[in-house]
């Protein structure tokens, strides 16, 4: 069984794990000045990654439950260090960052999904919900320490110094995983008889949905993760400020953002357990949504009036994440929750690797017709916000646990 301080240390190795996952978004105003990208190339650059992070949570979610869930986080620890640190120290221009930040996502699935499944084996069913929210905190806090990483990177030596900074932490937190986690059995669950995946999910109302919500929720929520700290620079530099200052500055707020996001798994997931699932659900997905649609009309707006709303945005965005995996995993038989996982991971980071590529091309294409930054701007987030509103529709037609089937 997981105690809370065998939780706590796999959380805090996770954040070291995750240093890399937001340097390329932390450096975008500054990649594109250094190497002449486009909105579209620079946002390419996180594609890879995401969409490198889509194939891998489906491989190490399937192999889960082929070969147990602890022996996936261990292989899957231990190759984001290896990745990371090539990445920090190798990437030099456009194609090799590509190439090296889409190998690290390829690393790093087996460090969410097959967590997933260990929580749901070793975690209660009544603490179940605040374990999940400890799980998807430490990703924030890990994309806060990356952003504040990169921003002192930035500082000292530009994008390579943000590059190699970062690179180099996730050896630490591998070391600490594969610590805490060997004591825990390496499970492999049977398969009920007779069943199949189809019934699982297909004849799962509720899986559907709460699959269906996640595709749309990684699209808001990885488009806004990787877009947030350039708008935030922008609202800056719109100010008076100068490039690499306000990428800095964007970069250091980004980071407060995801620790305020962390805050919002905490407190939701527990809340969860209390409250129950769907009016939580409802009540994020909808706020996510109307966020999306208005933010980024107020890039000139003052900080008084952008940063409180930042704020907000980035907790209702991540508040269901930790509610969308929990509500799943009680849906799901155990010896059918890894594969389920690993074709819902596969669907919403894909969904989420394209967001941010999309993201760079609408801004391209409002300003190549003559937009001004609020048009460009506000257009953009609007193609976050459909994500939102697909999700505020599975959420209120979601069905109670014992009716899904």
């Amino acid at each position: 069984m997981l105690t809370s301080n065998r939780i706590k240390a796999i959380c805090a190795a996770r954040i070291l794990l995750f240093a890399t996952f937001m340097t390329v978004a932390a450096c975008i105003p500054v990649l594109i000045d250094a190497w002449g990208l486009s909105g579209a190339a620079a946002g390419a650059i996180v594609s890879s990654f995401t969409a490198g992070y889509a194939v891998s949570l489906f491989v190490f979610g399937w192999a889960a439950d082929h070969f147990g869930a602890r022996r996936m986080v261990e292989i899957s620890a231990v190759a984001a260090a290896i990745t990371s640190a090539a990445f920090g120290f190798l990437a030099t221009d456009w194609w090799s960052a590509m190439l090296l930040y889409g190998a690290i996502g390829l690393a790093q699935g087996g460090v969410y999904t097959p967590l997933i499944i260990v929580f749901s084996d070793e975690v209660p069913t009544e603490r179940r919900g605040k374990a999940m929210g400890w799980l998807i905190a430490s990703t924030s806090v890990g994309y806060a320490v990356s952003l504040g990483l990169s921003a002192v990177g930035i500082g000292l030596a530009g994008w390579q110094g943000a590059f190699m900074l970062t690179g180099l932490l996730p050896t630490a937190g591998a070391a600490i995983l594969v610590i805490a986690l060997r004591e825990l059995p390496n499970r492999v669950h049977e398969r009920p008889p007779r069943a199949r995946l189809t019934e699982e999910v297909v004849g799962n109302r509720g899986a559907r949905l709460l699959i269906t919500g996640y595709v749309a929720h990684n699209w808001e929520l990885l488009g806004m993760w990787a877009w947030l700290p350039a708008f935030l620079a922008a609202g800056f530099a719109v100010k008076g400020g100068e490039l690499a200052g306000a990428s800095i500055a964007g970069a250091w707020l980004g980071g407060g953002l995801h620790l305020f996001g962390a805050t919002a798994a905490l407190s939701m997931g527990h809340l969860s357990d209390r409250t129950g699932q769907r009016p939580l659900l409802v009540a994020l997905a909808l706020l996510g949504a109307t966020l999306s649609f208005t933010i980024g009309w107020l890039v000139v707006a003052p900080p008084i009036l952008l940063v409180p709303l930042a704020l907000a945005y980035a907790f209702v965005c991540l508040g269901d994440s930790p509610i969308l995996t929990t509500a799943l995993a009680e849906r799901i038989r155990p010896g059918y929750l890894g594969v389920t996982l690993a074709w819902r991971s596969l669907a919403g980071f894909s969904a989420g690797a394209l967001a941010p590529a999309a993201f760079g091309a609408m801004l391209d294409l409002i300003r190549s017709a003559g937009g001004g930054t609020v048009m460009a701007w506000g257009g953009s987030f609007l193609l976050l916000g459909l994500g939102g509103a697909i999700a505020s529709v599975c959420a209120l037609r979601l069905p109670p646990a014992g009716e899904q089937r």
